[in-house]
């Protein structure tokens, strides 16, 4: 039978310590923002804050159309920035039992679809609303083309958010290592 030794070390370690450790996982992953997933999100929260912020600094209350595409904008913004706070921290993956690619894909097809109407919406009322060579005709009509750039980021988030719903291109193994975002 082996010998015990004589000297043996200890290490011991308090509650505090643990709990600590939980909140150090909440790390930002700075792989996040240089995917393509992230890169599309942030994109589409800039081109997002432009359109309701020029938008907002015209007199759009008193045209109804211009609270649809008010509301499109800043309601998908929020959404967005839900989204990317949860992909950024990692969240997805502690909240596992959450459907995330199905979750991702449904979000991104119907801002699309949302920003497609409001889209519409904001150019067909820019010559109704306002004199051409106008500050408000300016800002509407620069809204109305970040409106179809962030129309455009979302509808390219909803197709590779397909693909990742699918599995496109990558394995079980892959997806894993790359945290769920291509």
């Amino acid at each position: 039978m082996a010998e015990f030794p004589s000297k043996v070390s200890t290490r011991t370690s308090s509650p505090t310590q643990g709990a600590g450790a939980s909140v150090s996982a909440l790390r930002p992953d700075p792989g996040f923002v240089r995917s393509s997933l992230g890169a599309l999100m942030l994109l589409q929260l800039v081109l997002g804050l432009l359109v309701w912020a020029l938008i907002a600094d015209t007199p759009s209350h008193l045209y109804p159309a211009y609270g649809w595409v008010m509301f499109v904008a800043v309601f998908l913004w929020l959404v967005t920035i839900v989204f990317f706070i949860i992909y950024l921290f990692q969240l997805h993956m502690k909240l596992y039992m959450v459907p995330w690619p199905l979750v991702l894909m449904i979000f991104n097809v119907g801002a699309t679809v949302l920003y497609i109407t409001a889209f519409i919406t904001c150019s067909a009322s820019v010559d109704q609303t306002s004199l051409k060579g106008s500050r408000p005709y300016n800002q509407r009509a620069a809204a109305s083309f970040f409106a179809c750039l962030v129309m455009i980021a979302y509808g390219a988030s909803a197709f590779f958010s397909f693909q990742a719903w699918r599995g496109v291109g990558s394995n079980a193994a892959t997806s894993q290592m790359a945290g769920g975002y291509a």
